[in-house]
């Protein structure tokens, strides 16, 4: 499985649907979609500022966050902005490899 989060904001027409759903229809509604892409919903929540929610899923793979950010967007009533996530063993099996790169002009 693969962590990401999800940071969102609503358009107009989706505050109202938030309006209408509440917090925790959301919430089931987010558990549910990615429970249906063989993942878990990890935590979610809203926030004050350029986005309205963050969300933090395991999913299986990049195609199954991409499916589900696309299926999300397509609705106009979202905007959807996606990062995988690194545990720090993660990175630190990253920082353990050591690529062949030259630098841009030398």
């Amino acid at each position: 499985m693969a962590k990401f989060m999800i940071e969102a904001s609503y358009t107009a027409e989706g505050l109202k649907g938030l309006l209408k759903d509440k917090a925790s229809g959301r919430r089931e509604s987010i558990a549910k979609a990615t429970e249906s892409l063989g993942g878990k919903l990890e935590a979610l929540y809203y926030c004050l500022g350029e986005q309205d929610v963050v969300v933090i899923v395991d999913l299986p793979d990049i195609a199954a966050v991409t499916a589900m950010c696309v299926t999300v967007g397509a609705t106009g009533l979202v905007r959807p902005k996606t990062r995988q996530l690194l545990s720090v063993e993660e990175t630190d099996k990253a920082l353990a490899k050591s690529p062949t790169y030259r630098p841009p002009g030398r």
